[in-house]
């Protein structure tokens, strides 16, 4: 297995209860599983029967078709190429980097699991699956080696940092971060104009919600407005789409 870690990625000021997706995973101290929180940064069917059911039952062989919810895999990426920014970027604009030994009880695929994969193996296999997304003609967003990470993750035991976009210094999600326990750590930062959107990516209707926000993108942006309450967070999330692939400061 090559030396990398396994990535998850997450909106750190998202709403989730009564508080902050942040706020939730110190109060738990643990990453959950989205069988468990009912939301996603990708589709919303976590749920027995539901398209994410089925492509466990499937990747898994039936391993957790009665499992709690709780014992249920957590899903992340091998961030195979060092990307400080993490290794799926579509996911969020924050990220735990789990320590290097957590890849030893992780499986992999590629690519994502939506697409129903053939294609998964546990981390001794792993580097073919690198070289499939390497050579990928998909969007960028969509080119990460999956990784299910089973047995729970742990703050405190599977957690080397949390690494935070600068958009949220001296914030409340950075006193947040704090309170997890583990160092946190900072990436370069996504920005972009609203005015360079192309419509063409996502669609018109993405630009134009893009723009309603103000001239300039960053995640804490978007951010406020999902905790507005006055947007669709499926459609936020294309919003976010944009500003993950046009906006990596390098």
């Amino acid at each position: 297995m090559l030396d990398v870690r396994v990535t998850l990625q997450f909106h750190p000021d998202w709403p989730f209860a009564d508080g902050l997706v942040i706020e939730a995973i110190a109060r738990d101290g643990r990453y959950c599983s989205q069988f468990e929180t009912g939301t996603s940064n990708g589709g919303l069917t976590a749920f027995e029967g539901g398209e994410r059911w089925r492509w466990e039952s499937r990747l898994f062989g039936g391993r957790y078709d009665g499992a709690d919810h709780g014992q249920r895999p957590v899903y992340g990426a091998l961030n195979f190429d060092e990307d400080p920014y993490g290794g799926s970027v579509r996911f969020g604009s924050a990220h735990l980097r789990l320590r290097e030994e957590v890849a030893d009880r992780c499986t992999f695929c590629f690519p994502d699991s939506v697409f129903e994969p053939e294609a998964v193996c546990g981390p001794g296999e792993v580097e073919h699956l690198i070289r499939l997304a390497r050579l990928s003609d998909l969007d960028p967003l969509d080119r990460y080696v999956e990784a299910h990470v089973h047995g729970q993750v742990s703050i405190a035991r599977d957690v080397e940092a949390v690494v935070l976009d600068p958009c949220y210094r001296g914030t409340h999600v950075e006193r947040a971060a704090v309170t997890l326990g583990c160092p946190v750590e900072w990436h370069l930062g996504f920005a972009t104009t609203t005015a360079s959107l192309d419509e063409a990516y996502r669609g018109a209707k993405y630009v134009r919600l893009a723009r309603s926000l103000g001239t300039a993108l960053t995640p804490d942006v978007i951010g406020k407005a999902a905790r507005s309450g006055d947007h669709d967070g499926q459609t936020l999330k294309r919003v976010w789409h944009y500003l993950a692939r046009y906006g990596q400061r390098v």
